[in-house]
């Protein structure tokens, strides 16, 4: 398929993702959004991905493959943004897909509110459930960057792929790299200096979550990276003048039992949250502002 303009560049960094990456392909290349490209980066891959991207290159010459030494994802995604034409950029995981209509809404919402962010909705897809963990309602603009950090629900939800961004607005703002959770450092960033920000409904990202994944494993270099990466956010919003205004996910809990009956649960959120519930799930006390 030729296509003329290219509306939105989609950059799939792809590590050993045979058993994924053709749901994947396949939602994208039925995207109702004609004007694409679809960047792969096969970052050193040991199983069969770089061959299933030949396979799918060949049926839609809209995909570009790439093959490079193991650099990890902020890597990747640098190499594709220096390969990209698009007037925006999007990025999707390997394992993950998206609505059909997914990048035509984003890109139309972005286009018609002169923003250059837009941010659509997603799901988290475990083995057995799915759960809706962004649902924006309406078609909303914000240009302030409090406003912009806020409803992009950082840093709760700070990813980067339920997004696009402008091309040229983020050419010289390189992710880092030879870390973990380098789009937490990255994206906070860019909602700050990128002008506009607006939501779009009614269109979903699916995350799937694999407990074999970057994400789910705890090694120390994990912890520290993610310990690394929260104590940058929250610098820059200090420097910013920004409150912190969505709390962090999860991130430790703490079982209270007594004869084997749990009578406590406490969870503890970044930044300054603990939530103590009685047996586990009732509610009893909220403590802010902790050290």
């Amino acid at each position: 398929m030729h296509i003329g303009t290219i509306k939105v560049s989609i950059i799939i960094p792809v590590f050993n993702a045979e058993k994924y990456i053709a749901k994947c392909l396949e939602s994208l290349i039925n995207q109702t959004l004609k004007e694409i490209e679809i960047i792969c980066i096969n970052d050193g891959s040991s199983d069969n991905s770089l061959n299933l991207l030949k396979f799918y290159q060949k049926k839609d010459t809209r995909i570009k493959v790439v093959n490079q030494n193991n650099g990890g994802p902020g890597k990747s995604r640098n190499t594709g943004i220096k390969l990209a034409k698009g007037d925006f950029i999007g990025f999707v995981d390997s394992d993950d897909w998206v609505d059909k209509d997914y990048f035509e809404k984003l890109y139309n919402a972005a286009i018609n509110n002169n923003c250059e962010i837009a941010a659509g909705n997603f799901y988290r897809e475990g083995k057995i459930l799915k759960s809706k963990k962004l649902n924006y309602k309406y078609t909303s603009t914000y240009f302030k960057p409090e406003e912009k950090i806020n409803y992009a629900f950082i840093p709760k939800y700070n990813y980067v792929w339920n997004k696009i961004y402008k091309r040229t607005a983020i050419l010289k703002k390189t992710f880092p790299e030879n870390c973990y959770y380098e789009d937490m450092r990255w994206l906070v960033k860019i909602i700050y200096d990128l002008k506009g920000f607006v939501t779009v409904p009614n269109t979903f990202y699916h995350y799937r979550k694999n407990q074999g994944s970057i994400v789910t494993q705890k090694t120390l270099k994990h912890q520290q990276d993610c310990k690394l990466a929260e104590k940058e956010i929250n610098h820059f919003l200090k420097m910013h003048n920004i409150p912190v205004l969505i709390q962090y996910k999860l991130s430790k809990k703490i079982k209270v039992k007594f004869l084997g009956l749990q009578m406590f649960k406490l969870e503890y959120y970044h930044p300054g949250k603990i939530k103590i519930r009685l047996f586990g799930f009732i509610p009893v006390i909220e403590i802010k502002k902790f050290n």
